[in-house]
């Protein structure tokens, strides 16, 4: 479906109704804390509520904005005249895996009506991931008989991690094709989708970039399959939202879109930022870089969420997810020496400081928290935070009305979209894919009740990526962990202890001060306190399939299928006597 632009009036609505709730929710809260007589710290708690309040009805206003009813959008049947690389970057991955992913996009584009070649770009340094895709680029080229349309590079140095990588071969080879399709290393896409790509950068020729929407598959673990339905069911209709807001300065995700190399090659070398790692350095949220370069130079950048059949893999526990989370905040943290480079678009500046704010975000509500307990502290009863037993009582006092509005208020804000998005399935039709109306609602409470669980153990992850950011600590760029992920009790104590420890003495701390805080805090203590037991058990696969199903599960896509049945052909290959090509070698 298209996303026709949003008129002016909307676009300053979708801005200015976010800071209204959040200077409502502090209004609110200045009220009644104003019993106990206001404080610096309350002052203080009313500011960080102020931002954070502003910050969820911002998600909310894309989910509405992304609700409006779209038109189709019109799918060109001229012919492709344009030829096209398929990239896809490596870095120590499993090679059958990967390689697998490649043969089948392969032998999906065939007999394509197009000019399309692959190649493989490698970036690994561990002699058995070298070796293994010397054997597996071999095995690759022998049975899909793609001589001349497939190639593997290898580069002596990694410059620019996956963004030097690309750079790299746009600077090589780039001249020789007129699109690129950037993918990962878990990305696999259908031919259909490819083409319909081509054809739409193809017949529009000022689109510099066009990103699709990916959906989650395979994930196994509760934690996966929870990540798996909220994208697939969810994020179209946020993305919708964005789309229509960001225009012509869209968002670029990394992967999974397609790119015409002459509008890249002019507009997006990117710098080195001055200074020294984790601001300095090299750019690792690249994606979102290179898009405002684009849209500077007058390139339209796009999403188009009506592109299915583009697919990626997601961390199958909340450690791995924490660890990819960490370079993302590092990357977006960078942003702060961007986003004031002269020429930039009004929306790809807010594109970063929205990216910047989704890290903040967490350190405002922690802060509040703090702040609130600081300030119980300070201010002798009657305290500012009412009894929640006090909220049902036939005729509530004007402090308990109130404090009433802004619980219910924030929890709309979290909650009232993932409803209209549910109900907005069961009118359209498209719960089919997720089990029906009935099954999708049900996924979709137990999709929100996770989610509570899981969000303080998020807030402190990221509370404390943000801290090591801001002391000058470098997370890198540690390498991910696909597939099996289950962990023991004790293995997510070792990673998670510091966030225990956090609860523990937040609940101290509230019982110290006073047992009108205790209720509050609980439901974020709590599941502080028991992180490893929450991290363990998420991590362990999902017992059945009909809770948190997605249309990939319930009729499996062709190119998944093709796959697997590669995948499976392959598994029983043994590598153990390959050797590695030598550094920079190219295979054709």
């Amino acid at each position: 479906m298209d996303a026709p632009r949003t008129p002016h009036g909307l676009r300053a609505l979708a801005l200015i109704l976010p800071l209204v709730a959040g200077g409502g929710a502090a209004a609110l809260f200045l009220q009644y804390a104003s019993a106990a007589g206001l404080t610096p710290w309350a002052l203080f708690c009313a500011g960080l509520l102020t931002l954070s309040t502003a910050w969820l009805a911002w998600g909310a206003m894309l989910s509405l904005i992304g609700l409006l009813p779209a038109t189709p959008r019109e799918v060109s049947s001229a012919p492709i005249r344009g030829r096209t690389a398929i990239l896809m970057p490596v870095c120590n991955e499993d090679a059958a895996d990967t390689f697998a992913r490649l043969a089948a996009m392969i032998e999906d584009l065939r007999d394509a009506p197009a000019d399309i070649h692959f190649a493989i770009l490698s970036d690994s340094s561990r002699p058995e991931a070298v070796a293994a895709e010397a054997f597996w680029f071999d095995r690759l080229l022998t049975e899909t008989g793609a001589e001349g349309r497939l190639f593997y590079r290898r580069r002596t140095l990694n410059t620019g991690r996956k963004a030097g990588n690309i750079a790299d071969f746009f600077r090589r080879s780039g001249a020789a094709y007129d699109y690129a399709l950037i993918l990962d290393a878990d990305s696999l896409m259908a031919g259909a989708t490819i083409l319909e790509m081509i054809r739409r950068i193809e017949v529009e020729p000022r689109i510099g970039l066009l990103q699709t929407l990916p959906s989650v598959v395979r994930a196994k673990s509760v934690f996966g399959r929870a990540m798996q339905f909220s994208a697939s069911f969810y994020s179209p209709v946020f993305a919708r939202g964005l789309a229509r807001l960001q225009g012509n300065a869209g968002p670029f995700w990394g992967h999974n879109a397609i790119v015409r190399t002459r509008a890249w090659a002019e507009a997006c070398g990117l710098p080195e930022l001055p200074g020294k790692a984790p601001f300095g350095g090299h750019i690792l949220s690249h994606d979102i870089v290179e898009a405002a370069l684009l849209a500077r130079a007058g390139w339209t950048v796009r999403v188009d969420p009506d592109l299915g059949g583009s697919y990626e893999e997601a961390p199958e526990n909340l450690i791995e997810h924490a660890k990819r989370d960490r370079r993302w905040c590092q990357g977006n943290l960078q942003h702060a020496k961007v986003i004031r480079a002269a020429g930039l678009q009004g929306w790809s500046r807010l594109s970063m400081l929205l990216g910047i704010v989704a890290y903040v975000a967490p350190v405002f509500w922690a802060g509040f928290l703090i702040s609130a307990v600081a300030d119980r502290a300070t201010v002798p009863p009657p305290d500012y935070f009412p009894d929640p037993y006090q909220f049902f009582p036939i005729f509530p006092s004007d402090e308990t009305a109130k404090a009433i509005g802004l619980f219910i208020g924030i929890i709309g804000l979290l909650v009232m979209p993932k409803l209209l998005i549910v109900a907005e399935a069961a009118l359209t039709g498209r719960a089919a894919g997720y089990g029906g109306a009935a099954r999708a609602a049900v996924s979709a409470l137990a999709d929100i009740a996770l989610s509570s669980l899981v969000a303080p153990v998020m807030m402190a992850f990221q509370t404390r990526s943000v801290v090591q950011v801001l002391r000058g600590a470098d997370g890198g760029w540690p390498p991910n962990r696909r597939g099996e992920a289950r962990l023991t009790v004790a293995e997510a104590f070792e990673a998670s202890h510091f966030i225990v420890t956090l609860g523990l003495a937040g609940l101290f701390a509230a019982w110290h001060w006073g047992a009108g805080l205790m209720p509050w805090l609980l439901p974020v203590l709590v599941p502080m306190i028991l992180a490893p037991v929450l991290i363990a058990l998420t991590s362990r696969t999902a017992s059945g399939r009909a809770l948190f199903a997605t249309p990939e599960e319930t009729e499996k896509p062709a190119i998944l299928a093709r796959h697997d049945a590669i995948l499976a052909s392959w598994t029983g290959t043994s590598s153990a006597e390959v050797t590695a090509p030598p550094l920079g070698s190219v295979h054709a």
